[in-house]
């Protein structure tokens, strides 16, 4: 497993939000995950009306990763192989956590998601996440089809 971590402070008033984000690494982690996603996708959102769970969920090559915002469990990403003989994969279920969607998590879950498709032979990346977090990842490959890199911002490295 990959994670990343990074330090932002996104006003005068609030301290530096102290940002990890990994792969999911225990029953308890991988619980948090689904729960962040029930909560914004079918709770919040409403987008699912009882469930956003899909085959993708079922399917044990599927990646979870989870993101802490000063060690709180704050949001969420998954990504699977699309085409694993030709290195494509998806990238989707991006969910923050109201309190924490301004203290800096969702970009680097997005730059976790691309780092670890990348880690794992992808070389091509397909990604559905909302425009503010694409726009400041111009290097990853994110924002449709494109070659999977490692963003420059972050480093990602084994725990």
């Amino acid at each position: 497993s990959y994670a990343f971590a990074e330090s932002y402070s996104h006003s005068s008033r609030s301290a530096a939000s102290r940002v990890v984000c990994r792969q999911v690494a225990s029953a308890a982690e991988l619980a948090d995950h689904f729960a962040i996603r029930r909560r914004i996708f079918v709770d919040e959102q409403a987008i699912f009306a009882e469930s956003d769970l899909d085959l993708h969920d079922r399917d044990a090559s599927a990646v979870a990763l989870i993101g802490y915002c000063d060690g709180i469990v704050a949001g969420t990403v998954r990504l699977f192989a699309l085409d694993p003989a030709d290195g494509i994969w998806q990238g989707d279920r991006l969910a923050v956590l109201a309190p924490y969607r301004t203290r800096g998590l969702g970009a680097p879950l997005v730059r976790c998601a691309v780092a670890t498709a990348a880690m794992l032979g992808g070389r091509l990346m397909s990604a559905s996440y909302p425009a503010r977090e694409c726009a400041v990842l111009p290097t990853t490959g994110v924002g449709g089809p494109r070659r999977v890199a490692r963003s420059t911002r972050a480093s990602c490295t084994s725990p």
